[in-house]
């Protein structure tokens, strides 16, 4: 396993899709009758709770609703068929 805990945790996302543990939060969210309006619905709560975190200038609260972001968009990237290579080489072409 790579050191990078966004690799790490990619790899655990890639994991849940494909077995689809019954007690798993993120193979939840792979559930075809939910879609994906499921998780982009908790994306856009969770970017909703950092915007407030960051008006109350709440540091734990940013790094946790930042996490939370992070976390639910390498789901949304698993979903499309995509992967951090994906988002990697756009920040490089930005870069």
């Amino acid at each position: 396993m790579s050191d990078d805990v966004l690799d790490e945790l990619f790899a655990v996302i890639e994991d849940r899709k494909e077995n689809l543990p019954a007690d798993s939060y993120t193979a939840s969210l792979f559930d075809h009758e939910k879609g994906e309006n499921a998780v982009l619905e908790k994306l856009g709560e969770e970017t909703t709770e950092l915007l407030l975190a960051v008006k109350d200038d709440d540091r734990e609260a940013i790094a946790h609703e930042s996490a939370d972001i992070v976390y639910h968009l390498l789901v949304v990237l698993a979903m499309k068929e995509m992967d951090l290579a994906d988002l990697r080489a756009e920040l490089r072409e930005r870069r």
